[in-house]
């Protein structure tokens, strides 16, 4: 499925407590990898969520293949999908490999399917739903058998990076043209994040416009900076040192702004 052009023209978010971010302009064609960068605290995640139709932007416009911010929200959120979001999509550590791959595809067999899709015949649907899970964990590189248990493995016993494969390839099932990532260089090492942003540039290469919050843009990324005054999706912005998720007054922006249920 080709993925989705998407710009933004003097976009910012407004709340309670005040700008999350605001002035961000730039354009993306489809299957491109864009990184959202910023000291922390500059609303990185809030962008995220006003790209994939989760929030409602206060100021500016944006296009999403054809659907315009902020009047048309829920035609994004149908063709978008989150990963990787502190209490959007957290995954339950609870939860084993499978049950958490058997419950999304259970989701969106009676969320995101047709009605045609709905009235198929039970072995039909299911075959459907393991292809969907295949399809997803071979385009993150996500090994079930390379695990202690296989798809019975709990979420708590994986590696941080082999949690972010799974919270990836559970967005991907439903087929998103466009991929929302947060915090995506979270305390990983340099061979890791080097590890993910390849991941992240093979979904876009396949046709998946995605759009990745980071610390410090890989390059080939097309980089969209929320730090103030950054200017274009071209301007380069000096890091802070950090290493945790963007701070509490963010996490409190995001909250009073969402503008749908929490669902990827």
């Amino acid at each position: 499925m080709r993925g989705l052009a998407v710009a933004a023209r003097d976009l910012g978010v407004k709340g309670p407590r005040g700008w999350a971010f605001r002035g961000v302009t730039f354009a993306a064609e489809p299957g491109t990898l864009i990184a959202v960068e910023g000291p922390s605290g500059t609303g990185r995640t809030s962008l995220l969520l006003a790209l994939t139709g989760r929030m409602r932007v206060s100021e500016g416009t944006a296009v999403v293949g054809e659907a315009r911010l902020p009047k048309q929200l829920a035609a994004v959120r149908r063709v978008s999908a989150l990963a990787h979001v502190s209490g959007v999509t957290e995954l339950d550590p609870a939860l084993t490999v499978g049950e958490h791959l058997r419950e999304r595809a259970l989701l969106h067999h009676r969320f995101g399917d047709s009605l045609r899709g709905l009235l198929r015949p039970r072995t039909e649907r299911a075959r459907e739903a393991r292809l969907r899970i295949d399809a997803a964990l071979d385009a993150v590189g996500f090994d079930r058998a390379a695990l202690p248990k296989g798809s019975r493995t709990a979420v708590r016993d994986l590696e941080r990076l082999e949690a972010l494969r799974l919270s990836l390839a559970l967005a991907l099932i439903g087929r998103p043209r466009l991929l929302g990532v947060d915090d995506t260089d979270l305390k990983l090492s340099d061979a890791e994040r080097a590890e993910v942003w390849a991941l992240l540039g093979s979904v876009a290469e396949a046709g998946t416009t995605v759009v990745a919050v980071c610390s410090e843009a890989p390059g080939g990324a097309l980089v969209v900076s929320t730090a103030p005054d950054s200017g274009s999706a071209d301007t380069e912005t000096e890091q802070d040192e950090h290493d945790e998720h963007d701070d509490e007054n963010e996490e409190k922006e995001a909250d009073d702004a969402l503008a749908a249920p929490r669902r990827a």
